[in-house]
Formats: C-alpha cells, structure tokens, sequence
C-alpha cells in the first residue's frame, strides 16, 4: 500500500518534532549552561524512541503504525512535561529529589562530584514569555502528537 499524503506529513512531524526539541534542549545544555535536571531527562527518553520510531516509519512498513507509535511517545513526553511544569510553576509536589547524577571521570571522582552542577526540578532555569522549557515542550509535544494522530486518521480526498 503507498503512503498517502497525510501518512507523509504525519511521518515526518514525527520525525521532525521530536528531532528539534531533543536539538534545542542540547543547544541549551552545551551553549548556554541550561543542565537538565531529572525530569527533564524523563523528558527526553520518549523523544529519543520518538525519533527511533520515526526512523522506522521511514524504512519499514506499515508507515502509519510506526507513526503512531512515535505520536504516543511525543505524547508522552510532552504529558511528563507538563507535569514537570506543573511543580515548576508549584502547582503540586515533585516526585523526586531531583538533583543531577552526572557521570564520574575515573581520574578524581571526589572532584567530579564536588563541581557537579546541582539541577533542581522545581525552579525554571529559563523561561520565555512566562513559559519554562518544561512548559513549552508540554505545548509543542502534545500539539505536535495531536496534529500527528489526526492526520494518520483522516481520509484523504484524493482516495475518497
């Protein structure tokens, strides 16, 4: 079965969505100091098997499974994003310490850990217009995995 021009673009929001938040939040980690707290990496793992997902729509039939499966992964982090906006914003409690575990270098681990930056999942490092990361990849995620699910389910006039 071919794919239809809804599938295509739907397959491609999936694949795009999820490329570019995951992009942007590394722009903000290397560039511009923004460290990802514990939440915020529960944020990117459903992004990462989004993109995984959208990959295999790409290559693999059928195209319109793998395509919702990646739209449920968006979905997914963008719902945990939501909630991390939520403790963020002091809406409701947090689930975890939340303090960053970075890697140990095997050379001076004391020191490693000692200059370890702190991140906390209840403050907003950053925000634009009065919405934090956590907030906007709630926004983007959930619109962009809306947008996804309702073009793999339409019927395209050309096939009518």
């Amino acid at each position: 079965m071919t794919e239809t021009p809804s599938v295509r673009l739907a397959r491609q929001i999936a694949l795009a969505a999820p490329a570019l938040l995951l992009a942007g939040a590394y722009v903000g980690q290397y560039a511009f100091g923004l460290y990802p707290c514990e939440m915020c990496w529960w944020q990117r793992w459903p992004h990462f098997a989004a993109v995984a997902l959208g990959l295999l729509a790409a290559f693999v039939g059928p195209a319109r499974v793998w395509t919702a499966f990646a739209a449920l992964a968006i979905l997914t982090s963008g719902l945990i994003g939501g909630f991390h906006a939520g403790v963020e914003y002091g809406w409701w409690e947090g689930i975890t310490g939340c303090a960053t575990s970075n890697t140990v270098a095997a050379g001076d681990a004391l020191d490693s850990i000692l200059n370890a930056p702190l991140v906390r999942c209840d403050q907003a490092p950053w925000d634009l217009l009065g919405v934090s990361l956590a907030g906007w990849n709630f926004l983007i995620s959930t619109g962009a995995a809306i947008a996804i699910l309702w073009l793999i389910g339409r019927k395209d006039p050309a096939l009518a």
